[in-house]
């Protein structure tokens, strides 16, 4: 290379031309994205060095060469079919098309189980709209540990490790969608279990206490489900406790966080059986003591004569109780014990009228005695015993309405005669001894 002045021409200095060659591309993948731009593509070739333009049809892209054989570029809008080409100072390449589709930006409607343990690993399910070609399924920042898109309104993701509650996000060509909540729950624990027995018919009504029982899916009464469960707060369930066989079982609850058990917690306990009371019956003041015999009557919490309480009653042991018997009407009447695994069945208890004197004959005799007295009235055939005063006397039953007693030596004047029966005592009728005449 020379130099020409009007002094004249200078010496010449070398320069050489170099061969560089116009850039090839020979494919863009993705070939496709939405119109909203933001595709990262890659494109591959040959002759990229150096390269000072990646265009979507006329419109610049950012990009990075990464060998003289990749660039990856990020797409701008657009619409339509255009062609991308490379520009570098050997030229402009071919183009290779790359078509702009109009994707729907996709919608999530729900994450189930909307919870998990923080450790992550919860497969959950994603329902919505748009989610073919998903990318990416993110917990908050933090990428899904893996997903599977199954159809267009349903992937599958494995929840990553996190905290708090975070916002799940799919992303497609189309854009990134609306957030679900998902939260990060900590494992369960029981502490109690209020009332700690009931049935082997199950049906009561328990209480659980403990922690971070929210979102509880299950509560089993050993291996049997609940019949049913409340989740009340974080801290408290009410279930209803199954049928089940006698015997002790541990309680177990279960979050998307895990289970917690508590061991050996909750009694199941037999209806008490009744085979007999006795005696039969009593009078209709009650008060007398009766013993029921029978099983599983430990734990007694009531024992009653029909709808009527006992007045009281003892529990001797699993097979007997003593009790007090209430005032009642007469006739029959159902009794029953109560425990925490139910009601018996009933045994019958007669409750009995005493009897009751009409008239006396004679009513008078001796002193000597040795005479009879014939006793006229209502309710003797369970007469146990009759008194001349306070005096037991011999005496033979003739019917219901009719007995007669023998009558002792006694000073003379008036004395009660009364009978005595399972229904307590009569009225007393007046009887009078007469001194045999002097001489």
């Amino acid at each position: 290379m020379t130099v020409t002045t009007p002094g004249g021409t200078s010496n010449g200095v070398g320069f050489t031309y170099t061969s560089v060659s116009v850039p090839v591309l020979s494919s863009v993948s993705p070939s496709s994205g939405p119109a909203v731009g933001g595709t990262v593509v890659t494109l591959s070739g040959s002759g990229f060095s150096g390269a000072t333009a990646v265009r979507f049809g006329s419109v610049s892209a950012s990009f990075t060469v990464v060998s003289s054989t990749q660039i990856t570029a990020t797409a701008p809008a657009g619409s339509g079919t255009v062609q991308v080409t490379v520009t570098t100072p050997g030229g402009t390449s071919n183009g290779v098309g790359f078509t702009y589709t109009s994707v729907s930006v996709p919608v999530l409607s729900s994450v189930s189980p909307n919870s998990g343990p923080p450790a992550g690993g919860t497969a959950v399910t994603l329902t919505g709209t748009g989610l073919t070609n998903a990318s990416a399924v993110r917990f908050g920042a933090t990428a899904a540990t893996s997903f599977t898109v199954v159809s267009d309104t349903l992937i599958t993701a494995v929840a990553p490790a996190g905290s708090g509650t975070v916002q799940v996000t799919v992303t497609t060509p189309g854009g990134i969608s609306n957030g679900v909540s998902y939260t990060y729950a900590l494992t369960p624990t029981l502490t109690a279990v209020s009332p700690n027995q009931g049935p082997t018919s199950g049906g009561n009504t328990v209480t659980l206490t403990g922690t971070n029982l929210t979102g509880t899916s299950a509560v089993t009464f050993g291996s049997t489900p609940a019949a049913s469960f409340t989740v009340i707060s974080p801290t408290q369930i009410t279930a209803v406790a199954p049928a089940a066989v006698a015997g002790v079982v541990s309680i177990t609850v279960t979050t998307p966080a895990g289970t917690s058990t508590l061991p050996n917690s909750y009694f199941f306990v037999n209806a008490p059986v009744l085979t007999a009371v006795a005696p039969l019956s009593g009078p209709l003041a009650g008060g007398n003591t009766v013993t029921l015999s029978g099983s599983s009557l430990v734990g007694a919490t009531a024992v009653r004569f029909g709808s009527t309480a006992a007045t009281s009653f003892t529990v001797v042991s699993d097979t007997q109780i003593t009790a007090v018997v209430p005032a009642g009407v007469a006739g029959p009447v159902q009794v029953t014990v109560t425990t925490v695994g139910g009601t018996s069945n009933p045994v019958t208890y007669t409750y009995l009228t005493p009897p009751v004197i009409t008239a006396l004959a004679p009513t008078q005799g001796p002193t000597t005695g040795g005479s009879t007295i014939t006793l006229n009235g209502s309710n003797f055939s369970q007469a146990t015993a009759v008194f001349l005063g306070a005096q037991p006397v011999s005496f033979t039953l003739v019917s219901d309405t009719h007995l007669v007693a023998d009558v002792p030596a006694g000073a003379p004047g008036p004395v009660n005669v009364t009978v005595v029966g399972p229904g307590g005592t009569s009225a007393p009728q007046t009887y009078t001894r007469v001194s045999s005449p002097g001489i």
